[in-house]
Formats: structure tokens, sequence, C-alpha cells
């Protein structure tokens, strides 16, 4: 037995704090409202302070004839605060696939890049590339894993494979719902009322195009968590090109002058 756990010395009293605003705890007793569910199989809340994770993004995909159309803004938050209006929320999973962006950027961007590696290994191992759903599915099964856990992840994968275009959204409790048309984000309910007005069988790669850009458009204007740029791609049976870069503040001149 060492001889300082025997001979307990008195330690002397702390120094006040210099600051004392900067010293005071950032949160306050218990976990915060709105922290995620407990872990599986966990009687109540975990110990400590917790998380509260503040974001928003308007991401927007929907399926017709000749392929997918993919719309998505470039602003990322942190509460109200605007930390990038550069953020790029389309991540190029291979030629065939897309993947976008909603919720914790470091989550998004890191179990997006994880599928991207393990469909090119399935594509080296078959030697074709993954379909739209087996990629899906492989996301989901992934984050399940780590349900409960914190994560923060709301994506969709869009792509073309033999069976024509995909469209999936996975989200981080390892939810998979295949659709026509989604819309993830803060600025989610503006993106859909755009997109319930225009959308139409029949629309051309262009008309597509227009629709998804205006969607993102008008929920960069009236959500403030959305903003900064809308990049327009497109998904068809060659593979994904991008179709377009506009500033929100361009496009309202533009639309602007298209209504006088």
């Amino acid at each position: 037995m060492a001889l300082a756990s025997v001979l307990r010395l008195a330690e002397p009293p702390a120094a006040p704090a210099a600051f004392p605003l900067l010293a005071a705890p950032r949160d306050g007793p218990g976990p915060p409202e709105g922290l995620a569910a407990p872990p599986w199989g966990a009687e109540g809340p975990l110990p400590g302070p917790g998380l509260q994770l503040l974001h928003g993004t308007t991401t927007l995909a929907f399926k017709f004839e000749q392929g997918v159309a993919v719309a998505v803004d470039s602003r990322a938050t942190a509460g109200s605060y605007v930390m990038s209006q550069t953020v790029r929320k389309v991540i190029e999973i291979n030629p065939y696939l897309l993947g976008t962006m909603a919720g914790g950027a470091a989550d998004c961007s890191f179990w997006q890049r994880l599928l991207a590696r393990q469909c090119r290994v399935y594509q080296l191992r078959n030697k074709e590339p993954i379909s739209v759903a087996a990629a899906s599915k492989l996301l989901a099964n992934m984050v399940y894993q780590y349900k409960g856990m914190g994560l923060s992840m709301g994506t969709m994968i869009c792509g073309w494979d033999k069976r024509g275009p995909g469209l999936y959204y996975v989200d981080s409790e390892g939810t998979r719902v295949p659709g026509q048309a989604f819309a993830v984000g803060s600025g989610s309910t503006y993106a859909y009322g755009v997109l319930d007005r225009g959308y139409r069988a029949g629309l051309a790669v262009e008309a597509a195009c227009e629709l998804a850009r205006r969607a993102i458009y008008q929920a960069a204007r009236r959500d403030a968590y959305s903003g900064g740029r809308v990049t327009v791609y497109h998904v068809g049976p060659g593979g994904w090109r991008r179709v377009s870069t506009d500033n929100v503040a361009d496009l309202q001149e533009r639309y602007a002058e298209e209504e006088e």
C-alpha cells in the first residue's frame, strides 16, 4: 500500500475562478429534452448532461420516367448559428448511386463513405454494380447496430440499376422505406408543397430538374435553417450528372423577373 493512501494530506482549497461565467456549466442538471431514446435494454435515460443536437436542412429527391431528380441546399447550422453556406450535401457513392445528407454532417458523411467502400467491394466480387435496393439495405443494416446510441442521419439513396430508377429513405434508426418522392429536413414541408403542385406524369429531364430546384429554393426562403446554394443532380441510365448549382439570391432574382 502506498504511503500516500495512508497519510491523506489535506488538499488546499481550490482558488476561485477568474471568470465565473466561463466556469459555469453549459448544461443544466439532467439530460435535456429532445435527447435520443435510451439504448436497447436500458431502463431509463443514461446519466450525464447529454447532448442536444440542433440541425436543419432541406433535401429532396423524386423518381420520374427518365430517372431520379435530386436537389439539396448547402447551409450547415448549429442551432441558430450558420456554420457554413457551402456544404456539399450530395455524396457520390459510385457512378450510378448518390446519397443525400440530413441530420448530423459527420454521421452522414462517415456512414455513406463507408457504404461507398462496401459497394466497391461488392462490385469487385460480383463483377457488376450493386443495385439501389441492395445498397440501401446495406446502409440500413450497418446503422441499425447503433440504434439508440445518438446517431443522427436521414438520407436518401438514389440511383439507377437494371430495374430502372430507385429511391430509398434510410435513417439512423435502421428504417428503410422505398418511395416515389421524399423530402428530408427542417424545410421539407415547404418542399413537399411545391413538389405536390408541380409533379405530373411525363416530366422531361429539364422540367424535373427545374421542379426540384424551385422546391429547394422555396424551402430556403421560408426555412431559416436552409439556404446557401441549390444543387441539382439527375440520375439516369448513363449514371448521375450534376445539372446546376445556383445561389439562392440569384434564383430569387430570376423567379421575380419571371413573375413580372
